[in-house]
């Protein structure tokens, strides 16, 4: 019986590395199917930051998906091809617009949410 369990969490376990490599992948393409594939997989993460700020733009929403996936400036530059201080920029108005205090890391904000 034990191993019955064992096999489906390992099941489980599999799927959600799939899905997390296929949304990181989806990232990493800039592609447009990153928003709905999120939104499907993370709902709740959604629905938090709509209770913080419900006019956040698709594009913000996508920016917070990359800042929730702990990519790094340099790397969300070169996925979106803008440069580093555009992107430094963007989490900067993202703050404001959030609420988010200057001495808070923004990625554990992103994670605790």
């Amino acid at each position: 019986m034990k191993n019955e369990k064992t096999e489906f969490n390992l099941e489980d376990l599999n799927q959600k590395i799939f899905v997390q490599d296929e949304i990181l992948a989806l990232a990493k393409e800039n592609s447009p199917r990153l928003l709905n594939k999120f939104r499907l997989v993370d709902p709740d993460f959604f629905k938090k930051l709509s209770a913080i700020q419900p006019n956040l733009k698709n594009s913000e929403l996508i920016f917070c998906i990359y800042l929730k996936l702990n990519l790094t400036t340099k790397e969300i530059a070169t996925y979106t091809f803008v440069t580093p201080k555009a992107i430094q920029n963007r989490k900067n108005r993202l703050r404001k617009k959030l609420n988010i205090a200057s001495e808070v890391d923004i990625y554990k904000w992103f994670n605790d949410l």
